[in-house]
């Protein structure tokens, strides 16, 4: 059985915590097959973004055309577009080369260490072209309010706010809580079917560099797989908690989860050689 095909057009976290690496990561670790369009590279760890330094939006088209036109994809996954030209590119790029490819917007907008990564043009032109491409679109909640203009610093603001980022023309929102304080970290999915409640005891750890991109291609490789949306987000927030659970502590901010918990350790078997 093919692996499901994930293309990716995001962001490089040097750190390996976020961006590009945790994509890859998790759709390897899930059992998928990760392709990418690198749209910028990141001077970055775990205390923070230090540089950025955006990719020709010309090269982003001709690695997007690349994987495409040979691999195929069974999902698309964008992460950060840092610019307009960027975003207008993979808008373009996308309706002639996967048109009827679901697609999952990341609005990376904000790092975890509170950087803000794309400009306010940036932001606009995601609303108006990539937007209402997205079979779903995955906030936050300073994205979301970032997108929406208005603050939201209660759950029982979140159901409506995520109606509001429907009507910005995506089939569905997975709107995020886990900017709330409290306890509990509660998740909003809203789409045609009608809307879900997701809640699980918030864990504590500084080791949550990466949640978003993660749980963000979690549910891009159980959509290219062919599971429900909504299985898809329970089946990645599963995936995600338990990366929460059992990460080691890196660096001296806020380290990466641990993406890799689905995978046996194994030795490789001698072949009886000898060092020389």
């Amino acid at each position: 059985m093919k692996p499901a095909r994930i293309c990716i057009i995001a962001g490089s976290d040097s750190g390996g915590g976020a961006g590009i690496q945790a994509d890859i990561k998790t759709v390897t670790a899930l059992g998928g097959y990760a392709m990418t369009a690198v749209t910028a590279l990141t001077a970055q760890n775990t205390l923070g973004v230090q540089g950025v330094e955006g990719v020709a939006p010309g090269f982003i088209r001709a690695q997007m055309e690349s994987v495409l036109r040979d691999i195929g994809a069974d999902a698309l996954k964008t992460g950060m577009l840092h610019s307009p030209a960027v975003i207008e590119v993979v808008a373009e790029t996308l309706a002639r080369e996967a048109a009827d490819v679901p697609l999952i917007v990341d609005p990376v907008m904000v790092a975890q260490s509170g950087d803000r990564l794309v400009s306010d043009e940036a932001m606009a032109m995601l609303r108006a072209v990539l937007i209402p491409r997205a079979q779903l679109i995955t906030p936050n909640l300073p994205e979301a309010e970032a997108l929406l203009g208005c603050k939201l610093d209660r759950e029982e603001t979140m159901a409506e706010a995520a109606e509001a980022l429907r009507a910005l023309g995506c089939e569905a929102v997975l709107l995020k809580g886990g900017h709330l304080g409290g306890e509990s970290l509660v998740d909003i999915l809203a789409g045609p079917e009608g809307m879900l409640r997701f809640e699980h005891k918030r864990i504590d750890t500084r080791a949550d560099h990466g949640t978003g991109c993660t749980l963000a291609s979690a549910v891009a490789e159980g959509i290219g797989r062919g599971l429900t949306r909504s299985t898809a987000v329970d089946r990645g927030r599963r995936y995600l908690r338990r990366a929460l659970e059992t990460a080691v502590p890196l660096g001296s901010g806020h380290g990466p989860v641990n993406h890799g918990h689905t995978v046996t350790p194994f030795a490789l078997p001698s072949t009886g050689g000898e060092l020389s």
